[in-house]
């Protein structure tokens, strides 16, 4: 007789008695009357399981829903596998890549297969929603990792083999649906038929994969136009087939292979040619009369800072005179600042920012006049004059940055000629592998937790119990704003992760395991598991990657 246990669920705020092996899809339909969601996957002792989890002693446990963010990961992976099924059932042999996310869905493109075109976008689609009717399980299955390798080999899925060869797991989890196995970066939903909600279009060379909208899980987001990022998504996977490092596998290739040095060279130069050029797009536009205030944005952790700095260096090679201007030094104080819906201080609001002194002061500075600068005490929570002085003079030109740069609000009222906008995010393009792409937000987050542990003395908890208002701030204030860029910069680097690895692991093991926060944080570890440490011995003093870890030679 199986033994008899208690877990304790968060959703109803008691213990369930639960017999041993029961896994929590059953558990959750003895009480499903009383939790009121259908969860797609649960936190078990505040790390994420899937609904086959089994459970053979006391845990505290919460169902989740589609719409959690851990939710959502779920149903997107979900979707991914469930496309990969029908490319193999309509078009067996070929080869399905996706991407990146862009536009609110994941680019995906076919290869060794008729061109992409509206009937073959259409054809899978109708697959996808026959596969959901027939409400497939997908099975979580763990085995030798010798084993799993053998399995996608017969599949023909050499991304992952190379991968799998590379991290040197003895076992590896991965999911069979029907006749099919794969893996992802995560857990998957119970079966095919919890993913009704979904598209698939046709774009660009390929299709836009849909999931379902957070605030309305009945549909799926609206697509939008987003031509600006396409293109800088578009040009670093070109430099990645070039240079032959695509995903995780190929770059712990390199990294066996001693071939780290070329990489960070390599990625580096592609950093300073884009940054010339856009110092070059500048000037011209300068010697025509415009171009005076030159407005850099982005989210959190993109490098912005190091892109104004390195900018800068650009515009007096080409004998212009920079003068910077941060807008976090504009911040009102602390006790003034908007709060968000959950109650914390929105430092992404535009309304964070004394909107009206520093439009007296960015006109004062155009009409030739002399201006002091304010600098903001962030351990105060204060804006303080300490005497820094600026006037623009002949060949100046105004660098501003901060989070709200491409807001049109904030320089409503300087004419459009006389300012240049630069878009800087971390556009990650390097995938896992060919079905798990690596999320930009990871690579920022990552960013963060490095930075804030190390120059500000916040623990990687609080990090990541900041970063969902960090995003719900993007969503409101940069992203839709982000098109309005004449040009953008990706500011990732291929090697970022690797060097970041021993640095993250570190900060992230010591999350105490009874915190929400424990889940992400095991949930980042795990990601930056695939990965091969890569020193960062080799990274130049003036790497933008040096903004977060320390030893650069520019002053913050």
């Amino acid at each position: 007789m199986s033994k008899q246990l208690k877990i304790y669920c968060k959703n109803i705020g008691e213990y369930i008695p639960v017999e041993g092996g029961e896994t929590l899809s059953d558990i959750y339909a003895r009480i499903a009357d009383r939790i009121g969601i259908e969860p797609i996957c649960a936190r078990v002792n505040n790390k994420t399981e899937d609904l086959q989890y089994p459970v053979f002693a006391p845990k505290q446990v919460e169902f989740l829903p589609a719409t959690s963010a851990s939710g959502m990961r779920v149903y997107v992976r979900s979707l991914c596998m469930m496309l990969y099924k029908a490319v193999n059932n309509l078009f067996p042999g070929s080869t399905l890549r996706i991407e990146h996310s862009i536009s609110h869905g994941y680019y995906c493109r076919l290869w060794g297969t008729p061109e992409v075109d509206g009937t073959v976008v259409e054809k899978l689609r109708d697959e996808m929603r026959r596969l959901v009717e027939a409400d497939i399980k997908f099975e979580r299955k763990e085995r030798l990792t010798s084993d799993v390798i053998k399995i996608f080999e017969r599949q023909g899925l050499h991304d992952k083999v190379k991968l799998l060869r590379s991290t040197h797991s003895l076992y590896t989890v991965y999911y069979r649906l029907g006749d099919l196995c794969d893996s992802y970066y995560g857990n998957l939903a119970p079966s095919t038929g919890a993913l009704s909600v979904f598209d698939l279009i046709p774009y660009k060379e390929g299709m836009l994969l849909l999931g379902i909208d957070k605030e309305n899980p009945e549909v799926t987001p609206r697509p939008l136009p987003q031509e600006k990022m396409y293109g800088a998504f578009t040009e670093h996977l070109r430099f990645n087939d070039i240079i032959g490092v695509k995903n995780v596998g190929e770059l712990n290739e390199a990294v066996a292979e001693g071939r780290t040095d070329l990489l960070i060279n390599v990625a580096e130069a592609l950093h300073d040619k884009k940054i010339a050029r856009i110092s070059d797009e500048i000037t011209a536009r300068y010697n025509q009369g415009g171009a005076r205030v030159v407005l850099i944005a982005g989210p959190s952790s993109s490098g912005k800072t190091t892109t104004c700095k390195r900018l800068a260096i650009q515009l007096m090679t080409n004998l212009l005179v920079p003068q910077m201007i941060s807008l976090d030094d504009y911040f009102v104080n602390r006790e003034d600042t908007p709060r968000d819906a959950e109650g914390d201080y929105d430092y992404e609001s535009l309304y964070a920012l004394d909107l009206e002194q520093f439009n007296r002061d960015l006109n004062a500075l155009i009409a030739g006049e002399e201006v002091e600068l304010p600098y903001y005490n962030f351990e105060l929570g204060k804006r303080q004059y300490k005497g820094n002085k600026i006037k623009l003079t002949p060949g100046s030109v105004l660098l501003i940055e901060g989070i709200h740069g491409l807001n049109p609000e904030l320089t409503a009222h300087i004419e459009e000629r006389m300012k240049y906008r630069v878009y800087v995010s971390a556009l990650t393009t390097l995938s896992i592998d060919d079905h798990n792409w690596v999320p930009t937000t990871d690579n920022r987050l990552l960013r963060r937790i490095i930075r804030d542990h190390k120059y500000r003395g916040v623990s990687a908890d609080e990090t990541i119990r900041r970063w969902p208002s960090v995003r719900r701030g993007e969503e409101k204030w940069i992203f839709p704003y982000q098109e309005n860029a004449d040009a953008t910069f990706n500011s990732s680097l291929i090697f970022e992760l690797g060097v970041m690895k021993e640095y993250g692991e570190e900060i992230l093991r010591n999350v105490p395991h009874d915190v929400p926060e424990y889940g992400e944080a095991y949930r980042l570890l795990c990601f930056l598991g695939y990965f091969s440490a890569i020193g960062d011995r080799m990274i130049p003093p003036t790497s933008l990657l040096r903004e977060f870890l320390g030893g650069s030679s520019f002053h913050y």
